[in-house]
């Protein structure tokens, strides 16, 4: 709250004409002289602040915002849906933004925010997703530098239209996985150990409401045991998830054998109060029609996603963004 109120400040003074490069220095040695204790009351601090005001004071940031309250498909958990609907009591709507959404993350975080993001609706879309996942600085920096926006609204372009009955904002396409390090030519088992053995940033790229329940989970049906890949339990969803890993590009086939799988926890796993089990297929690569074909009968809930051990440009996932949004434009007007 202070450095929005002393952002407003400056911005006033500054584009009133009022103030100079030289006043805002001076401005900054004073209050550093007079109040040490402060931190970040720097000449660079002070023109952060001004960002930090004319960004999230703006007229085309709280356009944007208006949208999203009137969306209820771009709210990511009942945590942020609750802090948006107390936007929607209020005329005032710059303030009570600064007070019940940008004063729930940190100042580091912010300025992460403002530097590596563009358009009003990524700012949002990490402000949002920072909150509801509990993000610390380094998970959200983490999270800007693998484009989780463009890969998450990527997604939802690809899965929403899919009978799953999965509510949007919960999963990726592609999954970025460059902690797990590994070689070039590896096998399912080494995709699998690796992630177990680095479940914690596992968890943190797929969602932190996943519980791990375990990897290569027992299911006996008739005289035969089967193990399925990595099972996790997702809290919102309330339902088990089933992570089954390919090393090579998606083939229908491997969505039989997921219903299977997910039809046999659902008889012997799932309890009576939990929704039905959910799947995903996390493969090297997929081709987009054939995904659409295969799940256009598909009757259990399930998402088809590319996983890459190897950081992807953000410039790349953008561009893609784009002409996906271009064509179903363009379907949409035909």
């Amino acid at each position: 709250m202070l450095y929005f109120n002393v952002g407003n400040v400056v911005s006033e003074k500054v584009n009133a004409g009022k103030w100079g490069e030289k006043t805002v220095q001076e401005l900054a040695i004073f209050i550093q002289s007079k109040f040490s204790h402060l931190s970040g009351f720097n000449r660079r601090g002070l023109y952060r602040m001004k960002q930090f005001f004319e960004v999230y004071s703006g007229k085309q940031f709280l356009a944007s915002l208006a949208n999203i309250l009137q969306s209820k498909e771009n709210q990511i958990d009942t945590n942020v849906s609750t802090l948006l609907s107390h936007l929607q009591m209020t005329d005032d709507l710059t303030s009570k933004f600064v007070s019940t959404v940008l004063s729930q993350i940190q100042w580091s975080s912010h300025l992460h925010i403002l530097n590596k993001t563009k358009t009003v609706e990524e700012k949002i879309f990490y402000m949002l997703h920072a909150i509801s996942q509990r993000l610390s600085v380094r998970e959200l920096e983490r999270q800007l530098n693998t484009a989780t926006f463009e890969r998450t609204m990527l997604s939802n372009k690809l899965v929403s239209a899919l009978p799953t009955q999965l509510p949007e904002n919960l999963f990726k396409d592609p999954y970025i996985f460059e902690f797990l390090d590994l070689p070039d030519g590896h096998s399912e088992k080494d995709l699998e150990k690796a992630i177990t053995m680095n479940l914690q940033k596992f968890i943190i790229e797929i969602g932190k409401d996943f519980t791990y329940m375990g990897e290569q989970y027992r299911i006996q049906e008739g005289n035969r045991d089967f193990r399925t890949d990595l099972l996790f339990y997702h809290r919102e969803l309330n339902c088990l998830v089933l992570f089954e890993l390919k090393i090579q590009e998606f083939e229908p086939e491997f969505l039989g054998k997921l219903n299977f799988y997910l039809g046999a926890l659902d008889k012997e796993v799932k309890k009576q109060h939990e929704n039905p089990s959910v799947g995903i297929l996390l493969c090297k690569g997929k081709d987009t029609e054939v995904v659409e074909i295969a799940m256009s009968r598909n009757i259990s809930p399930a998402i088809i996603a590319d996983y890459e051990t190897k950081l992807i440009p953000k410039n790349i996932l953008a561009n893609k963004l784009h002409q996906l949004m271009e064509l179903l434009s363009k379907k949409d007007f035909e």
